[in-house]
């Protein structure tokens, strides 16, 4: 993984810009699972991880703690901000809705650039299936590809407050997703069923069916949240 050193030989000498650097690496490592939840963020392992000082971690740190992805602990440091049962709900529930709301402004506002990025978004996630190996890096490619095709539906909506909203609520439900994909987007009988899902949702959208795109996206988006309840209650 390069280091924040190696990104700043490109970047300008900026402060601000470092430490930014250093906040996307750690926010990454967290939402994709490099450090679990609950676990304590060593200053002495942050630093040899992204070859910083402690200023710039601390920054961060500190900015993740806005963001609920740390705690802090009274004159301990910081841990990884654990995750829950009821959390995990209230996440999914809120992004069920906000997705819907975003769907439904946009089947009403998204035009044939907005249909066309949807197709070109659904083809490019089709291809990627044979990505899907056990390989953690084929899972987090074929999420990329996911990610995107959701946002080229999102977009539409025309409003940017929507839209940061539903980037905020997507990576507070990265770390449960994570957990999700590693353990089920490997077998081919999930992943057909995501397809079958995304097929069918962008035949609604084409078809500017507002109520069956809701209802649609609702169940895909909520399917996780579900599964890891009755797979994985353990984590709770």
């Amino acid at each position: 993984m390069p280091t924040v050193a190696q990104y700043a030989t490109t970047a300008p000498e900026n402060s601000d810009n470092y430490a930014s650097q250093v906040l996307g690496q750690l926010k990454k490592d967290i939402l994709n699972g490099y450090f679990g939840p609950g676990e304590k963020l060593k200053m002495a392992t942050l630093k040899e991880r992204y070859q910083v000082g402690v200023s710039p971690l601390r920054e961060a740190l500190s900015q993740l703690l806005v963001e609920q992805l740390v705690v802090v602990e009274n004159q301990r440091g910081f841990r990884v901000h654990p995750i829950s049962l009821a959390e995990m709900k209230d996440i999914y529930d809120t992004r069920a809705q906000i997705e819907a709301l975003c769907v439904r402004q946009a089947i009403a506002r998204g035009d044939d650039n907005w249909e066309a990025a949807i197709v070109a978004a659904s083809h490019r996630l089709n291809k990627s299936g044979e990505l899907l190996a056990k390989a953690a890096d084929d899972v987090q490619e074929w999420e990329l590809r996911h990610q995107a095709f959701h946002t080229a539906i999102a977009s539409g909506c025309g409003s940017g407050t929507l839209m940061q909203v539903r980037r905020s609520l997507y990576e507070k439900a990265s770390r449960y997703r994570n957990l999700w994909l590693n353990q089920n987007m490997s077998e081919r009988s999930v992943y057909h069923a995501n397809r079958q899902e995304h097929d069918e949702l962008v035949a609604a959208l084409l078809q500017r069916d507002s109520e069956a795109a809701i209802d649609l996206i609702s169940q895909h988006l909520l399917r996780p949240s579900q599964l890891l309840q009755q797979a994985e209650p353990s984590l709770f």
